[in-house]
């Protein structure tokens, strides 16, 4: 039994780390101007960044994709640890408004700085993004307190997403600088415009975060049998949330705050591993959610910059349309197991 879930679980990562492979190389060929493989290889192999086929796969295109494929796997092991947090299956950085206040605040600062001419790197944008995030998790949290029906408190996190977003509208319509009304196409969500120093600045951020939940797989999966289990194996209940808290928002914070809100990944892409491994054990899904959200926003990616080039969709728009079926068959799949649960 345990070498056929082994064998599956084999499988099923490499079918991820295929399509991952696959993915990045059709980014790195597609696009508004479409670039030979064969040219994609010398370019790669020779480090020719001085003609236009070149500057475009060195400075546009590499930085994008490895923003895409690390920003989307943070997200989706951002979603994975808010939803063993609520233990429930559509918390996610997007729906519980994570990504809003992160969003508010980020654009608050930008406004502010631009509006000064104060020129602000990775580190001012992702602290705003913590702290937006950290802002709006506090309010869910203290909601949760006396919001006992999980499914009201999710409503609520909806509720403050759409304040989030509506007051972030209301600063970005009524802003006179150019600079500052671009921030629409980011709060939409977009991966473009990510340079090398984006990436390294993600990269420091996100492998950390995402090593230290690593490390937390087995107080995960003893809190996912309950707290009391969790507190019987050793697990300290309240320190274990505040770092779920954290590495959570870390992670969603980092995605806002080069990216923008993106939509469903959190939620969608959990779920799709967790049916694709059968198995919900935290040292499987950790890696697994990565993998996956990495393809699932490559993907993702790959449509927006080339269904209707040159014109580029936001990224939320494809995530939309792929992840919220996922969230419905997901919420209709609950509901069967449930009835046949009550019938039994």
């Amino acid at each position: 039994m345990r070498d056929s879930r082994s064998s599956r679980c084999a499988a099923a990562f490499l079918i991820l780390v295929v399509l991952l492979a696959a993915l990045l190389i059709l980014n790195l060929h597609g696009g508004s101007v479409a670039v030979h493989p064969g040219q994609v290889r010398q370019i790669l192999l020779e480090g020719d960044r001085d003609s236009t086929a070149g500057h475009i796969i060195w400075e546009i295109r590499l930085p994008r994709l490895l923003a895409a494929a690390l920003l989307g796997g943070a997200l989706s092991v951002s979603g994975f640890l808010l939803q063993t947090f609520f233990a429930n299956p559509i918390a996610g950085p997007f729906v519980l408004g994570i990504s809003s206040g992160a969003k508010l605040a980020v654009a608050l600062l930008m406004i502010f700085a631009l509006g000064r001419g104060i020129i602000l790197g990775s580190a001012g944008l992702i602290l705003a993004a913590f702290a937006g995030s950290l802002l709006s998790m506090g309010m869910i949290l203290l909601l949760s307190g006396k919001v006992k029906k999980m499914s009201l408190l999710v409503i609520c996190g909806v509720m403050i997403g759409y304040i989030c977003s509506a007051v972030t509208e209301f600063v970005v319509t009524f802003a006179d600088d150019s600079n500052i009304v671009n921030l629409h196409n980011w709060s939409m969500g977009s991966f473009s415009g990510i340079s090398w120093g984006n990436v390294g600045s993600i990269v420091l951020v996100c492998v950390p975060a995402l090593a230290l939940t690593f490390l937390l797989s087995k107080p995960i999966g003893a809190y996912q049998l309950g707290e009391t289990y969790a507190a019987n194996m050793g697990v300290h209940i309240r320190l274990f949330r505040i770092q779920l808290i954290l590495l959570s928002s870390v992670l969603s914070a980092c995605v806002t705050a080069f990216a923008g809100p993106i939509s469903f990944v959190g939620i969608a892409v959990p779920h799709l591993v967790k049916t694709l491994f059968r198995t919900a054990r935290p040292l499987v899904m950790i890696p697994a959610c990565f993998l996956g959200g990495a393809v699932f926003c490559l993907l993702c990616d790959l449509i927006a910059r080339t269904v209707f080039a040159p014109t580029e969709l936001s990224i939320s728009t494809v995530t939309a349309v792929f992840g919220a079926p996922v969230v419905i068959w997901m919420m209709l799949s609950r509901q069967r197991v449930q009835g046949r649960g009550r019938s039994v």
